[in-house]
């Protein structure tokens, strides 16, 4: 009998077809290539995505590239000029409005993160609101589930303008992701493999890097960045759509309701010549002929003003070092003894830290304030002891110093951070229509002897942003 069935089974073993006998490979899933995306785009509020649009059209309808947008926040404490619904509600429908914005393009892969609507052109205080710890690591997470060639985001900079604090901070996390999404020790458990079928915490992502990353700026004076980067016309028909891609963009944006009722009512009356004529005049116009995206820095060589996406598709040039096209601060550049703070200073640290010291920034430090309003000055003195300062401050006639000049005492320490509070006189809108920037200066001044001072430019309006 053992003979008999050694014997039956050598029979069956011999029946096997080969490929039952050797081990087949099984398929390891990839990443889903439904969301994989060329250009991810990273905004603050609905209706932010409209500042790119002619240039996202473009690349969607003529260079079929796939475009991601990401929403900071869902604009919640922004005003509704349609109906009735605020703050919670109004986000709900904001939301739907920048989906059908981007449907209306073609682009359906779009997020929102868990960012406060912050009024006000701090972007330390929209940073704080919007957590930003939780929300960059989601902004990294959305980085490595995407994987995209090319970040386009809001310019973190300070400029007279809408100068809003939110868009700022969208391109600080931009930034950071950028950087950090390659790291495979950032945010661990978004790499980690699962450990059993159902974990619900390790994501099984993989490291992404970016290839490059582009900025645009919600400043008045856009001609200041004209050759910083890529530039394309709005006004150029599109083959595929057969329109300007000003046009297809105007379309997209008509969806945003609560924020531009009155234009958006008054622009879909109006007929094709009414609308070309209205794109002429740059005083009307949406946006800036031609639009230039602001180089910030490349891992593939690329000159600032080649095309978005020059360069890459070379899988060998993606190991060229980072940064291609910024510039790191100079290892021996000396430090200020006394040094303009709050979000000024921030910018300055986090362009060194990020190789962005190139991006374009005003030759002196500026801001926009309502009129009647008061400007606050934040700076610091650096100091190694205990040490005695007078602060004095030059501003322009009809300013009054409301709080932060004279002698002070400082403690034993490396810096001490100071303000200066300013009220600005109360002007009339004609007399606003041709001012121009004021300068102020803060100087710190020890035994009577200058030890340094810091410098802003003040630009009066009829309205602006809260400054914190």
């Amino acid at each position: 009998m053992p003979r008999l069935r050694i014997l039956l089974f050598a029979m069956l073993f011999a029946a096997l077809p080969l490929r039952a006998i050797a081990q087949e490979a099984r398929t390891v899933k990839p990443a889903d290539e439904r969301f994989k995306t060329d250009i991810l785009v990273v905004v603050a509020h609905p209706d932010d995505e409209a500042a790119v649009t002619p240039y996202l059209a473009r690349a969607i309808y003529d260079e079929h590239k796939r475009v991601a947008v990401v929403y900071g926040t869902r604009g919640g404490s922004g005003a509704n000029e349609y109906r009735r619904e605020s703050g919670p509600a109004l986000a709900e429908v904001r939301e739907q409005e920048a989906r059908q914005a981007c449907a209306a393009l073609g682009i359906t892969n779009v997020w929102f993160l868990d960012g406060k609507d912050t009024a006000s052109q701090d972007v330390l205080n929209s940073l704080a609101n919007w957590g930003h710890g939780k929300n960059l690591e989601e902004m990294v997470r959305l980085v490595r589930l995407t994987r995209p060639e090319v970040i386009l985001t809001w310019l973190p900079g300070i400029f007279i303008g809408e100068n809003h604090g939110d868009h700022q901070a969208a391109g600080v996390l931009a930034t950071e992701a950028f950087d950090l999404a390659a790291d495979s020790t950032a945010f661990p458990s978004q790499v980690a493999g699962a450990s059993k079928r159902l974990e619900p915490y390790l994501e099984n992502l993989a490291p992404w890097q970016p290839k490059k990353i582009y900025y645009f700026s919600d400043a008045n004076d856009q001609k200041q960045f004209a050759g910083t980067g890529p530039a394309y016309s709005v006004k150029e028909v599109s083959p595929s759509q057969e329109k300007p891609y000003w046009r297809l963009a105007l379309d997209a944006a008509k969806t945003h309701l609560t924020q531009f009722p009155g234009e958006i009512q008054r622009l879909s009356k109006m007929s094709d010549e009414q609308l070309q004529k209205m794109m002429d005049d740059p005083k009307s116009s949406w946006w800036s002929d031609p639009m230039t995206l602001i180089f910030g820095k490349s891992l593939v060589p690329a000159g600032a003003a080649g095309d978005v996406f020059a360069g890459i598709g070379d899988e060998a040039s993606a190991n060229e070092e980072r940064g291609v096209g910024g510039h790191a601060a100079s290892a021996g550049a000396s430090i200020p003894e006394v040094e303009l703070a709050g979000p000024w200073l921030f910018y300055e640290e986090f362009r060194r830290k990020h190789g962005l010291a190139a991006l374009p920034k005003p030759a002196v430090p500026e801001i926009g304030v309502k009129a009647g309003t008061v400007v606050s000055i934040p700076f610091l003195v650096r100091h190694a002891s205990a040490k005695e300062v007078e602060i004095r401050v030059s501003a322009p006639d009809g300013w009054k110093i409301a709080s932060g000049a004279g002698k002070l005492q400082l403690p034993a320490a490396a810096f001490t951070m100071l303000r200066v509070d300013i009220e600005t006189p109360v002007t009339t809108a004609e007399e606003l229509k041709t001012s121009q920037p004021a300068e102020v200066t803060v100087a710190a001044y020890t035994n009577g002897n200058s030890i340094g001072e810091a410098k802003l430019r003040v630009k009066l309006q009829a309205n602006a942003l809260p400054q914190n």
